[in-house]
């Protein structure tokens, strides 16, 4: 009976135990099912935790006028491999021939040393082995295809979908300040990186990681696709950009200035073509470390006569051509104001006041203004010079315009301020009002973007912003723009005359404050030289405005700041389409010859042949005068012979140096074109080592 009980118990447990399996198995088949069902993605078959990470998208490009890129971003891969993966029988076969070709590319390892770095990295088990940072899609597709690695991920180990962006800039210094960056620990964002932040940034996508060993690793499944940023497509002009950059930094170097800048904008949008700024560093090497165009504001100097004499022609308080008494210098109260280099003109113009930069401007608006003062301050206010322009750029500093009754305010106040003191600007709104002259006295705004693009769609466009359609009369406009034409033809800027185009400008020095906020004594004096104006004359396409500040004697806006416009000036000219005929452009006379330059007659005989220009010659000497003719070119004789300084006029650089290497002396260029000026008169006696100035335009 005993036994019979103890067989059916035993029966009974192995039954109980067969049931409760039964309802295990049961239960785990519902708990898997319902888990894929709700798509959680916490764990895989084989228990590895996962989670879901951020997808960085790609930053978009910035990109000048031409969509030429200034900024972009570059993928690089992190290859990593799995060599568990891999079957015994494929990863002993093949293992050699992976670490020779890994050894071909990555020759900081030996193939055998390759090797065993693969295979310690097996036997530990690890699944995410490093290969290589930083590499291009170039090299990672030279990866995918060695043995193994040929594979794919799942049979050859290869895992390269770790993708690091770097920002770069092709164009290294040029520009570095304006394009600006982003940090988005310390929530900075500086030029137009920051400004156009939310659309270059894109959006976030989601993918999954897994964790493994030696960290989180990304599986490749992707839940969200990032969405790429847009590009920003700029005003800029990368050409025009690069003559402003190299100029202004040749004169920097040259005075071993503290920093300057440039800024070229188009005259009827206010979109700028270029804008520079470099500052002293370390070393004595010039970097993009501030930008001064936008965040600097200092006393523009007499760049701010301008705004006084519109001021009083506005008012009808003279007009520029009544005549004025100058003197050495213009008491107010018990200060002095000297004329510049001490000169008394004697009795002048107004006009030709402006044109040479005399302080008499001071006298003018003084005893124009005295007892009202506060007129002369609203009327500068109604030319929109009190307010910042609200660029998109952050950092732009607010103008100061002192007013009568506050605490900065003297009885000296007024001459003083209406020659460039009492008041402080960025070089950026200077150059915005002197553009509204040029404008036909249209105040726009200075524009650094045109269109936001996302492939081939312009998701934002931008136009033209007017900030004052008419600042003043047209009259007064007319009276302003022949000043400013005679600064350059008259004036304090008259050296910077082109021969191919006009230049209307203004020249400005003014003292400033030194680093420890006092101004220096004499040979430590830091000025500020300017040069604000446009170009052509006639009808204007650029306006520029160069601003350098330097410490020691000799520095003045026109020898400073106003070489550097000139030179941008002409470049621009030169390489401008605008500014010039088309080729094909039927001339005005069949029978017109071409003007040539005189030199040696065997080069001139070879071009003329080569184009057809008929010719006539009464000499076979080396080197011959050219004349144009009607219907032909004359060659006559020029003589250069030893002992004798050659008579160059009219040459070509290359031609004159030979001329004058010939007779023993050496020469000296300046300028470009063919030669108008020389030191040594022709047929004075010739010395060995002499140097002949040759001035050419």
């Amino acid at each position: 009976m005993k036994e019979k009980n103890s067989i059916k118990l035993r029966v009974m447990t192995v039954y109980i135990v067969f049931v409760l399996i039964m309802l295990l198995v049961l239960f785990k088949t519902f708990t898997i099912q319902m888990e894929g069902k709700s798509g959680m993605l916490s764990e895989d078959e084989d228990k590895i935790p996962t989670r879901i990470i951020k997808r960085k998208p790609r930053r978009g490009e910035i990109l000048d006028v031409n969509f030429t890129p200034l900024v972009t971003s570059i993928a690089y891969y992190e290859i990593h491999m799995d060599p568990t993966v891999v079957k015994d029988d494929v990863f002993n076969d093949e293992i050699s021939d992976l670490a020779k070709g890994l050894a071909s590319m990555y020759t900081n390892r030996s193939a055998r040393e390759w090797e065993n770095y693969i295979r310690l990295g097996r036997k530990r088990g690890n699944r995410y082995l490093r290969i290589k940072s930083k590499v291009s899609n170039e090299e990672r597709r030279k990866l995918a295809e060695l043995p193994i690695f040929r594979l794919g991920r799942m049979k050859g180990g290869l895992i390269d979908n770790d993708v690091k962006v770097e920002r770069k800039m092709p164009y290294n210094e040029l520009l570095r300040r304006t394009l600006g960056y982003t940090k988005d620990n310390r929530n900075l964002k500086v030029g137009l990186e920051g400004a156009y932040d939310d659309y270059l940034k894109g959006q976030f996508g989601e993918e999954i990681e897994q964790k493994i060993s030696t960290g989180w690793k990304r599986t490749g499944q992707i839940i969200n696709e990032a969405v790429e940023g847009a590009d920003i497509v700029t005003s800029i002009d990368i050409e025009i950009q690069e003559v402003a950059h190299y100029e202004l930094l040749k004169q920097l170097e040259q005075h071993n200035a503290k920093y300057g800048c440039v800024v070229v904008m188009d005259v009827k949008t206010g979109f700028v073509k270029a804008i520079v700024n470099l500052s002293l560093g370390k070393g004595g090497k010039y970097f993009e470390s501030y930008n001064q165009a936008i965040g600097t504001k200092e006393v523009p100097g007499s760049t701010f006569k301008l705004a006084s004499l519109m001021a009083g022609l506005e008012d009808q308080k003279f007009s520029i051509y009544d005549k004025v008494q100058t003197a050495k210098k213009y008491t107010f109260y018990d200060n002095s104001l000297n004329e510049s280099h001490g000169e008394d003109h004697g009795e002048i113009t107004i006009k030709h006041a402006f044109e040479i930069s005399s302080n008499v401007i001071s006298q003018i608006i003084n005893e124009a203004y005295k007892g009202n003062e506060q007129a002369f301050v609203n009327r500068i206010r109604s030319f929109g010079l009190g307010d910042p322009l609200g660029i998109e750029i952050s950092g732009e500093a607010s103008p100061t315009l002192y007013e009568p009754g506050s605490k900065n305010w003297s009885g000296i106040s007024l001459p003083w301020l209406s020659v460039g003191y009492e008041t402080q600007q960025t070089p950026l709104q200077t150059l915005a009002f002197y553009n509204a002259v040029a404008n036909n006295g249209k105040l726009v705004k200075p524009q650094f973007v045109k269109q936001i693009k996302r492939g081939a769609v312009v998701v934002k466009e931008f136009d033209t912003e007017v900030i004052n359609p008419k600042i003043c009369s047209s009259k007064t406009l007319r009276d302003l723009k022949l000043c400013l034409e005679g600064v350059v033809k008259n004036g304090t800027g008259r050296k910077l005359r082109s021969s191919y185009f006009d230049i209307a400008g203004k020249t400005g020095t003014a003292e400033i404050l030194n680093d420890d906020m006092r101004y220096g004594t004499r040979g430590e004096k830091k000025y500020l030289a300017s040069f604000a104006g446009y170009f052509p004359v006639e009808d204007p396409i650029y306006s520029c405005i160069v601003s350098i500040a330097a410490s020691g004697e000799n520095i003045y806006g026109a020898s400073v700041s106003g070489t550097v416009f000139a030179a941008i000036a002409n470049k621009v000219y030169a390489t401008s389409l605008q500014y010039h005929k088309a080729v094909n452009e039927k001339p005005n006379k069949a029978s017109e010859t071409p003007i040539s330059k005189d030199g040696n007659l065997y080069d001139l005989l070879m071009v003329m042949n080569q184009l057809n220009i008929p010719y006539k010659k009464s000499t076979d000497s080396e080197w011959v005068n050219t004349h144009a003719r009607e219907k032909h070119v004359d060659l006559s004789k020029r003589e250069i012979r030893k002992g004798v300084v050659p008579n160059v006029m009219g040459m070509t650089a290359k031609d004159a140096i030979y001329a004058i290497e010939y007779v023993g002396m050496r020469a000296k260029i300046n300028g470009f074109g063919s030669v108008y000026e020389q030191s040594y008169k022709p047929s004075a006696p010739a010395f060995n080592g002499g140097v002949v100035e040759l001035m050419l335009k």
